[in-house]
């Protein structure tokens, strides 16, 4: 055993590490003038936030240079592990210096939350925060979004080392696609795309009725599927016009990023022939129509009010952004429970979005129906297809596997949750919300509710579900293998 840990490249470990936080700190020290604007000079909690995390950085990036650039798996997943971990410890600083959130649990936990993209909050009174410290929260979001280590692998080959290992073991989905045989251009690439469409909805929420800081704000949430607002009712403090827009990047972010590369090359065919999306799109829209009706006939609404609370409220469950523009818990029974069934769905692989991604759906649903059928024919070779190609039998093991660990992992949280005195409906609820990355849940954490009431010890064990859910699980789960400490 001893002899294995030395084969590990703890140095290089530490050195990345040191490297991810520098690169957070920039981004703190990049949020500090928002700051200044609204509070003034004598407020300088993310500069001071900004100068530790960096210092911090720099000591662990320049204190291990001399070290072996070889980087294998073993370290790859260690690195995305503890680096989503001291991000967040890190990044709880301006919460916590500034005794805006005064106690470490809450400002970890919203810290976290933002950097998972999950958007479960312990605020109670979000208007009433400091400005640079709303856009400091949002602005975690936008970071883990598409992945602080997917931007770092851009760069580390500058440093002399490669990022495929980081790369495979953060990335969202079951799969990735290269867009180019260098992994560190597909990463240039799914930034570059990113960063347009997070401009596009920036303007488009400008013009509208926002201004400059609830615009960039609220694209940072919805291009990350996060879910954090300014404002206390959330999306529904604004009009029409910027809840449509919102919708439109929500299933933008909820998309394949590879499918918008295709899309901005002109190679269409791809997009709407590809099985996942046809999903997504189909589960939006028969969720929607049927939820328009039950609330034109439930409650009375205008036609375009059903729709859009309808459409708006599938797309941001679907997508796991959690932002919200109706209490779903209101609606008649059969449509929240609906609401409730797609937080086990997710976004599509390769996106922002969390949850179990609709492709491993669509595979668990194509192996059953092929196992059916070979039932009945028992001597013929029937493989499942997707995308009109046969999916190799390791990867229906690897999303059976994940299908099971997920469900009990979530039953696991539901039981942890009520055992700790947490009511039946609202452990389920937070258990499903935090480990699928989605924010709001059923019960006392529903769209209108926070998680501020939560004991201590259900927000650090909600803060490891969130984690959980954002690494895809293995990621995490594998660290506490003996295998995969063994030389």
């Amino acid at each position: 055993m001893r002899s294995f840990f030395r084969e590990i490249n703890f140095a290089l470990i530490v050195r990345i590490i040191g490297f991810l936080l520098m690169v957070e700190g920039a981004f703190m020290l990049s949020a500090a003038p928002v700051e200044w604007y609204f509070s003034g000079y004598d407020s300088n909690n993310l500069l001071i936030s900004g100068i530790v995390t960096l210092i911090s950085g720099a000591l662990f990036f320049f204190l291990n240079g001399r070290t072996n650039k070889n980087l294998g798996k073993r370290e790859g997943y260690i690195i995305v592990t503890f680096s989503w971990l001291f991000i967040s410890l890190f990044g709880s600083l301006p919460y916590y210096l500034g005794a805006d959130i005064p106690r470490f649990t809450n400002a970890f936990f919203e810290t976290i939350s933002g950097f998972t993209t999950t958007g479960a909050s312990i605020l109670t009174d979000i208007e009433a925060m400091p400005k640079g410290l709303l856009y400091w929260r949002s602005l975690t979001h936008w970071i883990g979004g598409m992945g602080i280590i997917v931007l770092s692998v851009a760069i580390l080959p500058i440093l002399g080392i490669g990022g495929m290992q980081l790369f495979m073991a953060e990335m969202p989905g079951i799969t990735y696609d290269k867009l180019h045989p260098r992994i560190t251009s597909t990463a240039k690439r799914l930034w570059a795309i990113y960063v347009l469409l997070t401009a596009m909805q920036f303007f488009m929420l400008w013009a509208g009725e926002m201004d400059w800081f609830e615009a960039i704000c609220h694209t940072f949430s919805t291009m990350a599927t996060g879910g954090f607002s300014t404002r206390n009712n959330s999306v529904a403090a604004f009009g029409a016009y910027s809840q449509y827009v919102i919708i439109v990047f929500m299933f933008l972010a909820g998309t394949n990023f590879t499918l918008h590369y295709f899309a901005l090359h002109g190679q269409l065919k791809k997009v709407f022939t590809n099985e996942e999306f046809k999903g997504y799109m189909s589960i939006i829209g028969v969720v929607t129509i049927i939820a328009a009706i039950g609330l034109i006939i439930s409650r009375s609404l205008t036609p375009e009010t059903a729709f859009r609370d309808a459409l708006f409220t599938v797309v941001s469950i679907l997508t796991t952004t959690g932002f919200a523009t109706a209490d779903y818990l209101l609606w008649p029974v059969i449509l929240w429970v609906m609401i409730f069934l797609l937080m086990f769905i997710g976004g599509s692989a390769g996106s922002t979005g969390g949850g179990m991604k609709i492709i491993r759906q669509m595979l668990l649903l194509k192996n059953s129906y092929m196992e059916l059928r070979r039932s009945i024919h028992p001597n013929a070779v029937l493989p499942v297809k997707f995308n009109r190609k046969s999916v190799p039998q390791d990867i229906i093991y690897k999303v059976m596997a994940f299908f099971l660990m997920y469900i009990l992992i979530f039953a696991f949280g539901v039981l942890f949750l009520a055992a700790i005195g947490i009511d039946f409906e609202t452990a389920i609820g937070a258990s499903i919300a935090s480990l699928g990355n989605i924010g709001p849940g059923i019960g006392m954490v529903g769209p209108v509710e926070n998680f501020a009431f939560m004991p201590d010890a259900a927000k650090w064990f909600l803060s490891l579900l969130m984690l959980l859910g954002r690494l895809e699980l293995f990621t995490v789960l594998m660290l506490f293998s003996p295998h995969f400490w063994r030389k």
